[in-house]
Order: C-alpha cells, then sequence, then structure tokens
C-alpha cells in the first residue's frame, strides 16, 4: 500500500489559522454564528477551529457535535454496522449561521445527512460548508464554502486526517 503525506502538521496549523481569518472576514463579529462538527475528525477540526475564532474575537462562540449516522442513505451497503457518535447542540439552530465542519469532502453523501441532522435542530438562517481537504468525486451537488486545501485524488484512494486527540499525530495521508 502506497503512503503519502499531503498535510503535516505545521501545514494543518496554518491552513486552520488561514480558514479562521477567511471567516472573520466574512463573518466580522460573527453575531448568531454557531459551529457544528461532524462526528468524528470533523469535531476535532471544529474545536480548533472555534478556539481560533474565539481567541480573535475575544468570547466564546457557541459550539456543538453532530453525528450523522443515523440520517445515512448507505446503511444497507455497508459491511459493518456504523458506530453511533454523539449530537450534542445544546441551544437552538433556529435563525442561526451554522458553520458546519467535516475533515473531507468526498461524495456529498455525509453532507447530505448532516443538513437533514441540522433541520431536526431548528431552522438556521444558513449553513455554511467548511472542509479540511476537497477531494472530489462528488455524487451529489453539494460544494464547500471554505476549502483548506484540494486534493487530487483517485476514487478508490483514501485520504485519512489524522488527528492528536485520536491519533496521536496531527497529519493528512492519502493511500492508495
Amino acid at each position: 500500500m502506497s503512503r503519502t503525506v499531503i498535510a503535516t502538521s505545521e501545514e494543518m496549523k496554518r491552513t486552520l489559522e488561514r480558514l479562521a481569518l477567511e471567516l472573520l472576514e466574512r463573518h466580522g463579529e460573527c453575531a448568531r454564528f454557531v459551529v457544528l462538527g461532524i462526528q468524528r475528525r470533523g469535531v476535532g477540526i471544529a474545536r480548533r477551529l472555534c478556539a481560533l475564532l474565539e481567541a480573535r474575537l475575544g468570547r466564546p462562540l457557541p459550539f456543538g457535535e453532530l453525528d450523522i449516522n443515523f440520517y445515512r442513505d448507505d446503511w444497507t451497503n455497508l459491511q459493518s454496522t456504523p458506530v453511533i457518535g454523539r449530537t450534542s447542540i445544546p441551544f437552538s439552530l433556529e435563525g442561526c449561521q451554522v458553520l458546519l465542519v467535516d475533515d473531507v469532502l468526498f461524495t456529498g453523501r455525509t453532507i447530505r445527512a448532516a443538513l437533514e441532522a441540522i433541520i431536526d435542530h431548528g431552522r438556521p438562517s444558513r449553513v455554511e460548508l467548511l472542509v479540511l481537504i476537497e477531494r472530489g468525486h462528488r455524487e451529489l451537488p453539494i460544494q464547500a464554502d471554505y476549502v483548506g486545501k484540494h486534493a487530487a485524488t483517485r476514487r478508490e484512494e483514501h485520504v485519512d486526517v489524522l488527528l492528536t486527540e485520536w491519533d496521536g499525530k496531527d497529519e493528512v495521508v492519502l493511500s492508495s
């Protein structure tokens, strides 16, 4: 199996700092702004991004965790049963500007499921998508508003985002 590092720890850190600045440029004081991370690694990326935004804004932002497994459209096609994670959204999404954060945008099916899950928690005024890695091969008409890095991949390749919290190190790896 071939393995190529496409983003180091330092590159990931710089990318998140750049994305935080893009968000602040577009949203200013981030009024009615909430950050939702998609379980698992989207949550880790969202926490880091939220901390960067909070440091610049000088105040906390509402933060939530979203598990999309109950909303998947491929339950019957899976080889194994998905592990159900935690959804924690301790506030209403009604009228909020939601920043949805995930690690990798691939087919778009995870984001479709996330949008359904969000609606179950209220009707936001807007949902924007931020991903660390955009790899193409969409099956649904979904695109990210903020992209950390574009990675040219073949459909059969895998992009793994490793985070210190779960993997002991930060890095993005392309394997085939």
